[in-house]
């Protein structure tokens, strides 16, 4: 649970939050504030309409666990969840057939893939994929890398269950 109170002091803003992240130790509610200008807070504000966010707990939790599963990836020897995007042109010479070879060769880590015909030459390929954080680099990277792919995106994500 989040919570919000703000105080203008002087051109700077005061946030108090509560927050709880499951399986962080950091099963308690904690409070703790934050102090930035008035432009700032202001530009924040209008980042997170345009993203929109209702309120300014929701945003700011959400950039909580992006940096804690971005951290977590930088450091874990756990399971992790992944999302890799490759658009490419699908008459490249030996592309289709080295796209699914790696995908075979590595299909422990593959969960799911979608596939998108986006005009007479392009593809895309959406790839749901699970493992530790360098199977996971390592795979995209292989795909990544192909002759013919235009370009490549991985999201990095969590199993969720510290996150509540």
């Amino acid at each position: 649970m989040i919570s919000a109170l703000i105080r203008e002091d002087k051109n700077v803003i005061s946030l108090r939050k509560n927050i709880t992240l499951r399986g962080l130790g950091l099963e308690k509610t904690a409070r703790f504030s934050i102090s930035i200008s008035s432009d700032l807070l202001r530009r924040f504000d209008n980042a997170m309409r345009e993203k929109t966010y209702i309120n300014r707990s929701k945003a700011v939790r959400d950039l909580i666990v992006d940096f804690i599963v971005e951290r977590e990836w930088e450091k874990s020897e756990r399971q992790v969840m992944g999302s890799l995007t490759l658009l490419y042109e699908h008459e490249a010479r030996g592309l289709l057939e080295r796209l699914a070879e790696i995908q075979h060769e590595r299909s422990s880590n593959v969960v799911s893939t979608m596939h998108v015909h986006i005009d007479e030459h392009n593809c895309m390929e959406v790839l749901a994929l699970k493992g530790l954080p360098r199977e996971i680099r390592e795979l995209a990277d292989r795909l990544i890398s192909c002759r013919g792919v235009k370009h490549g995106k991985l999201v990095m994500s969590t199993r969720g269950e510290e996150i509540t």
